[in-house]
């Protein structure tokens, strides 16, 4: 019975998500494998709101409401914007432990199920003793000529010399660099670390390494600097994020699961005559939020900042212009 109580809450999600007009109770009864085998209304009607109650506790955002005017019972739908997963932060230990166990690993023995096993592990803050005996070895997936001595230099910390060509140049050019990491950014590999010549952090490809790399001065005289993110250098991002900025909306009862989700009440208020909720979304981006939040249409309403308001605003006329309707 388990087992075809999960069946009908899937085909009832999927059937929901699938679709951006409300159904009915009858509609979904007809539509839904599960629920045509109820022997009366009233047992379909029960077995109906214990799956409701039940995604709902599950925090799946059950919608209530009618597609048209001329709908006469409510209807059902899962908004697939506020269904969908948000974005999963690591910490640098848990990423580097996933990065590890995705890329750095190579053995037959090290069968997939352990491999999701470790990144469990590691991501949930799980002390792995790596200094015990095992039956597989962590070998680096790099075939570079300069990786070996690029790694020892960093592991050693001592500065290193090497000649590197420049992308669109065939000529090589000698560089002096205090080394603090050798990183894997979509596929390649990387040194990152402080170029002397330059006087500035600077990350070099290693296949574009020429010859074998030079390690010079005396073992522990390059130190990497603790808030360096040796990922974010590579990929261009800036170090040190922006700070957030409050953002201050309106959302209507029962309305806008995915804003709610994020934001933290501040109280209850009308707009123009409707019940709702003032909220506060704590953006460190916010005018890349303006599309999101037109989403919504009516049902959120951004107070503060004006630049934010202004934009969602601009996002609904236009919408309006495209659909034929007149703006005044």
């Amino acid at each position: 019975m388990a087992t075809v109580r999960a069946e009908r809450l899937v085909n009832l999600v999927l059937c929901l998500l699938s679709t951006r007009q409300y159904l009915t109770a009858e509609r979904i009864r007809s539509t839904v494998p599960g629920y045509a085998g109820t022997p009366s209304d009233e047992a379909f009607f029960r077995t109906f709101e214990r799956d409701k109650a039940e995604l709902r506790d599950l925090g799946i955002p059950l919608e209530v409401g009618r597609t048209s005017a001329f709908d006469l019972v409510d209807g059902y739908r899962i908004a697939r914007r506020d269904y969908e997963l948000g974005d999963i932060d690591l910490e640098p230990d848990e990423a580097a432990a996933v990065a590890l166990a995705a890329r750095l690993w190579e053995a037959p023995e090290l069968t997939s199920a352990a491999q999701g096993a470790l990144v469990k592990l590691r991501a949930a803050g799980v002390d792995v003793d790596e200094s015990a005996p095992a039956a597989v070895e962590p070998k680096v997936r790099a075939g570079e000529p300069a990786f070996a001595p690029l790694h020892t230099a960093v592991r050693d910390g001592r500065v290193v010399q090497f000649d590197y060509r420049r992308p669109g140049s065939a000529e090589s050019q000698l560089r002096t660099l205090e080394p603090w990491g050798v990183v894997s950014w979509r596929g390649r590999w990387y040194v990152v670390g402080h170029d002397r010549d330059r006087g500035a952090t600077r990350c070099f490809r290693v296949s574009r390494v020429r010859g074998q790399p030079r390690a010079i001065g005396e073992a522990g005289a390059v130190q990497r600097p603790p808030d360096a993110d040796l990922l974010r250098i590579v990929a261009g991002e800036p170090q040190d994020p922006p700070p957030s900025t409050p953002v201050r909306v309106w959302v209507a009862a029962d309305c806008a699961d995915g804003v709610r989700r994020k934001a933290a009440a501040i109280g209850s208020a009308e707009l123009d005559g409707c019940r709702g909720d003032e909220l506060e979304l704590p953006l460190r981006y916010p005018e890349q939020a303006a599309g999101w939040l037109a989403g919504y249409g009516p049902d959120v309403v951004v107070l503060s900042p004006d630049t934010l308001r202004k934009a969602v605003h601009e996002i609904h006329l236009d919408a309006l212009r495209s659909s034929g309707g007149a703006v005044s």
